[in-house]
């Protein structure tokens, strides 16, 4: 076998050998990565959609329906339904109605607050023999513990326990259980009225005047208030 005579043309193949090893061996490390396209970010992607319940704000341009005075009056946007009941948004109730379609109707539009209970009658105790020696009379229970936890059924009062404590109260009345836009659920803890409305619970000590006691989860539970 005949060698070229000229050592240059040697070490020009020889390095272009090199060159194309060294190519090759670039390729096979970086698994050949070079060339695939950099995937997108999901949010980047076509198609996201979100769970309006999930959602902290309504579409302003999207139209719900809406109740006045408890009545069904056509579709319309959260601010115009809040307009036709005179009410601020804040003042609407937005939620699924029976129908299953999103709706927006006023804080217990359909349930306004019972009459309170009967004041319960006061037991007289039994009159003594003024011979008999007084005996040490046994200590009146605390107002804490004689706090009697009620339930309106829709038509009267009906006592759920006595002795509980306001929190013990509202998961008895309420947990597990989650109502409608302008549905209300009303109970009552000592001389508080308690009113179950969409995704909260209120308490008034007026019966007129609620404000918000603890929030409802999605699963119809009060986690801030506690086993």
């Amino acid at each position: 076998m005949a060698f070229p005579k000229d050592n240059r043309i040697v070490l020009i193949a020889g390095g272009g050998v090199a060159v194309v090893a060294a190519v090759a061996a670039a390729m096979v490390f970086s698994g050949g990565r070079g060339d695939a396209p950099v995937e997108a970010p999901p949010a980047s992607k076509g198609g996201l959609t979100i769970d309006l319940a999930e959602a902290p704000t309504l579409e302003p341009a999207r139209e719900l329906r809406c109740f006045v005075n408890g009545q069904f009056v056509g579709m319309a946007t959260l601010a115009d339904c809040a307009r036709r009941n005179g009410v601020a948004t804040s003042a609407l109730d937005v939620g699924l109605d029976a129908t299953g379609a999103l709706a927006a109707a006023p804080t217990a539009a359909f349930a306004p607050p019972p009459e309170l209970p009967a004041s319960p009658p006061i037991e007289v105790a039994p009159p003594t023999d003024r011979g008999a020696e007084p005996t040490e009379s046994a200590p009146a229970p605390s107002p804490a513990s004689a706090t009697a936890c009620l339930r309106h059924t829709g038509s009267e009062w009906r006592a759920v326990s006595n002795g509980m404590s306001l929190n013990a109260c509202v998961q008895a009345l309420y947990a597990g259980t989650c109502v409608r836009p302008g549905e209300a659920l009303y109970g009552r803890w000592g001389d508080v009225t308690l009113r179950l409305v969409p995704r909260r619970v209120e308490q008034s000590g007026d019966n007129t005047r609620f404000r918000t006691l603890a929030q409802q989860d999605r699963s119809c539970q009060f986690p801030e208030l506690g086993r």
